[in-house]
């Protein structure tokens, strides 16, 4: 009896070795595919997922991703081809609009400098202030084209976010001044330095700038912290939470935005996330507040 007990736990602890052994394969196989799979999503690569296991659930589990890979691969090709057709279109229309728009632009001076009456002179200052919009338009749509074609993160350099924004801020001291804002600027001691696209920073201060003169109600507060956040706030009674939740989306105007494009802080947003740093804006109280984080 004794002899056929030990038997019986023998055959069980064999049992229980290869259910273990069995396990540990499923287990290394799992990892193996989870592994390729998360590689093979950020990289460019024809390679399909390999398993080092002989398991055929697992090696059809492999090949069923393996059928999805290829699927989103070719999705994904379409999608950057596409995108990139559109970007082109989007540069050559812009691109083409300046010609008639310059055109328009010099026989309406020709048509101020005639004798007309007042009526006519009252269409033409409209054409006018619809004509420079339409201008102002053209220009940021090729601008934000040519942005969006260009990863603005592959020139880095080390950049002196003080002196940046110190220069912006003088920049567009005449333009604040006209329309009553005195900036208010606070900043650390300390040379805050960041790798980043020179350029690219400025414009992005450059847009947060105008924002500030087609929203503000007459004051602007812009602070920098040691830890490469920069926030720019200012009373703003013209808008509410729904609308400040969307200053970032492409060709979003607010009607009293004054000649607003939809395009300052979207273009901000796209610099900002290629120099691998993040923007958002809040509103409490009346006051908009717009956030820059550029980490080290």
């Amino acid at each position: 009896m004794e002899f056929w007990l030990w038997a019986a736990v023998g055959v069980l602890l064999l049992l229980v070795g290869i259910l273990l052994l069995k396990i540990h394969m499923l287990r290394k196989a799992a990892k193996e595919i989870e592994s390729a799979f998360a590689e093979r999503l950020v990289t460019e690569t024809n390679t399909l997922i390999d398993l080092s296991s002989n398991d055929r659930c697992m090696r059809r589990l492999a090949n069923a991703i393996n059928i999805q890979l290829r699927k989103l691969r070719e999705e994904r090709h379409r999608f950057q081809q596409g995108d990139s057709e559109l970007k082109n279109a989007v540069t050559n229309l812009s691109h083409d609009l300046r010609t008639p728009l310059t055109a328009v632009c010099g026989y309406l001076e020709l048509l101020e400098r005639e004798e007309v009456s007042d009526a006519v002179r009252r269409y033409l200052d409209v054409i006018r202030d619809r004509t420079e919009l339409m201008t102002q338009l053209t220009e940021e749509l090729f601008r934000y084209s040519v942005i969006m074609s260009v990863d603005n993160a592959a020139v880095r350099e080390p950049v002196d976010i003080n002196g940046v924004l110190e220069e912006s801020a003088a920049a567009f001291y005449t333009a604040l001044s006209r329309r009553g804002i005195t900036p208010s600027i606070q900043m650390p001691e300390e040379r805050i330095v960041r790798m980043l696209n020179r350029s690219a920073l400025t414009r992005v201060f450059s847009n947060l700038l105008n924002n500030a003169i087609k929203y503000s109600d007459g004051d602007l507060d812009i602070s920098l912290f040691p830890t490469g956040e920069i926030v720019f706030t200012n009373t703003a009674s013209g808008l509410d939470e729904v609308q400040v939740g969307r200053l970032f989306d492409r060709f979003y105007t607010v009607e009293n935005a004054r000649n607003s494009t939809g395009l300052g802080l979207a273009i901000a947003k796209t610099l900002v996330e290629q120099m691998r740093g993040t923007i958002s804006a809040d509103y409490r109280d009346g006051r908009l507040s717009v956030r820059i984080f550029l980490p080290e």
